[in-house]
């Protein structure tokens, strides 16, 4: 489905598909080592600033905490990616928080999570746990929560018009959609409703679907091809 309440994504990326958290609230997860309390909090983020936010509202929600550890991915060619110790050695949560993201296999063989930000919340429990007790904490904090939380396939579709009369319009969006397409937003004008279809952003795509709205409505309809905009699927 479309989601117009996220930011702007690039649609001249390499990438024409990436995986990314499910719109929604933020999903939590809670891990204990040796009474150490690690609070994951995973959040979509599509810019810096929006990743920066989730860090400083969680360093108010727990302001007794002795660690606010983070790190993000974002844009769908996962070109900005950042992390932060937050006070913990150097290289023991950060990083390992981010080769977690990074390395979150979506599909057999696909690392392409992106566009997520986590922050791992930290209340000490009295016992030290060493540099290799800290990152597999870290590590394993986000990863346990990652293989929880609720994960969707994001594609970049070329958007698609056409423009039928009002009575034919319902019976042939029922149509698409039953032929497996994705619709985008619906217009109505004064004589037409204009349909628009979310389609996969290539030449042999958008002529399948252009042929297919043809065969439907016998020829007295066309799709004009329009922008690209990216869309959430479900992943699988």
């Amino acid at each position: 489905m479309l989601n117009p309440a996220d930011p702007p994504q690039d649609t001249d990326s390499r990438a024409t598909t990436y995986t990314t958290l499910a719109a929604g609230p933020d999903y939590r997860h809670e891990l204990e080592v040796k009474r150490s309390r690690f609070i994951t909090v995973l959040r979509r983020t599509g810019t810096e600033d929006e990743a920066r936010d989730l860090v400083a509202g969680l360093r108010r929600e727990f302001h007794d905490a002795r660690h606010h550890c983070s790190a993000f991915v974002i844009g769908p060619d996962r070109t900005v990616q950042r992390s932060s110790d937050d006070g913990e050695p150097a290289g023991t949560a950060g990083t390992p928080m981010l080769e977690a993201l990074l390395k979150r296999e979506t599909a057999p063989g696909v690392t392409d999570l992106s566009d997520v930000s986590a922050v791992v919340v930290r209340y000490f429990g009295g016992v030290l746990l060493g540099a290799g007790g800290l990152v597999r904490a870290y590590s394993e904090s986000v990863s346990a929560s990652l293989e929880r939380a609720p994960l969707v396939r994001r594609s970049r579709r070329r958007i698609c018009s056409t423009a039928v009369p009002h009575a034919a319009a319902g019976r042939l969006e029922n149509e698409l959609r039953a032929a497996g397409m994705v619709m985008a937003h619906t217009t109505y004008q004064d004589r037409h409703t204009v349909l628009r279809v979310a389609v996969s952003d290539d030449a042999d795509a958008i002529a399948a679907a252009s042929d297919r709205i043809l065969q439907l409505t016998a020829g007295s309809a066309t799709l004009t091809p329009g922008g690209t905009e990216w869309v959430d699927e479900p992943l699988g």
